[in-house]
């Protein structure tokens, strides 16, 4: 194998480990046709099919797989020595690349970045805002922030945000035609503003009270991937929403929403900066530790 080969096979992991054309041009910042052009070349000059394609799917083949498994940890392996390299430098430097929910963007993550570009300008960061549960590794995130209930026990992390609690909310109009509901069970008498995760499956409103728990299915009156839609229509009488209460404090606060069953929404962890065990932390990573957890001197 020529050294002139090596771009096209790193191509070829992209490709594998994303299973689309499209999604590996997006993280490699080339076009599709550069990706399907480099792909069919080194398929050529190997004389072997590495990619399984149809219309909706590609998979690595036999020989593909076989390839990917050694290609992945030598290209980990150079990776972790370049990023080994970040040591030297005299301040952190280089890119962060983070999948974050959203609501952890806009409420944890913003008012933080003016501090890290300040104390750390040679740090890039780059955010990527989803709600979906990515994976860091496949998906060649240096690290991601979740929910703590959300972390998987091997990874390492650090809270950013405090606890969380959910509201279920409504409308003062809408409480004038439906009489707000005592128990869990009764929100079967209401319509609710639903959240649906991007794995296409709708969220079910979960309760827990003096060690019972229990979920509700609700019936829909609107379905969104939008939370902060979710609020605005609560507001406009659509139906009861389930939301975390820091998002509708200033709006319970300012009678525009009233919230009901807040017996049976306790505490849960709020979110947490998290990276694989295994990952060596490069100085760029531990600089955006260090200005994003909770628990750091002020």
């Amino acid at each position: 194998m020529r050294r002139e080969d090596w771009p096209d096979l790193a191509v070829f992991v992209a490709v594998a480990e994303a299973r689309s054309f499209t999604k590996a041009a997006s993280r490699l910042g080339l076009s599709t046709s550069a990706i399907s052009h480099a792909m069919t070349g080194l398929e050529e000059r190997l004389g072997l099919r590495l990619l399984h394609r149809t219309t909706r799917s590609v998979a690595p083949t036999a020989a593909g797989e076989r390839l990917l498994a050694t290609l992945v940890p030598a290209m980990d392996g150079v990776a972790a020595a370049v990023d080994g390299l970040a040591e030297l430098r005299d301040e952190p430097a280089g890119s962060v690349r983070l999948t974050v929910h959203r609501d952890a963007a806009l409420r944890l993550l913003a008012p933080r970045l003016p501090e890290l570009t300040r104390k750390y300008p040679q740090v890039v960061l780059e955010i990527v805002a989803d709600d979906r549960l990515a994976d860091i590794v496949a998906d060649r995130f240096d690290a991601g922030v979740r929910l703590g209930d959300l972390v998987d026990k091997d990874m390492v992390s650090v809270r950013i945000g405090p606890d969380e609690r959910a509201a279920i909310v409504g409308s003062p109009e809408y409480f004038t035609r439906h009489p707000p509901p005592k128990t869990p069970q009764e929100l079967r008498q209401h319509r609710a503003v639903s959240y649906r995760h991007s794995s296409g499956v709708l969220y079910k409103w979960k309760f827990e009270k003096d060690g019972r728990a229990l979920t509700v299915a609700m019936e829909s009156a609107l379905v969104t991937n939008e939370p902060q839609l979710i609020v605005e229509a609560a507001r406009a009488g659509v139906g009861l929403a389930y939301a975390l209460e820091s998002h509708v404090a200033a709006h319970v606060a300012a009678g525009a929403l009233v919230p009901v069953l807040a017996d049976w929404c306790p505490r849960f962890p709020g979110s947490f900066l998290y990276w694989p065990s295994r990952r060596h932390v490069t100085p760029a990573l531990r600089a955006v530790i260090e200005v994003l957890r909770l628990d750091r001197p002020r």
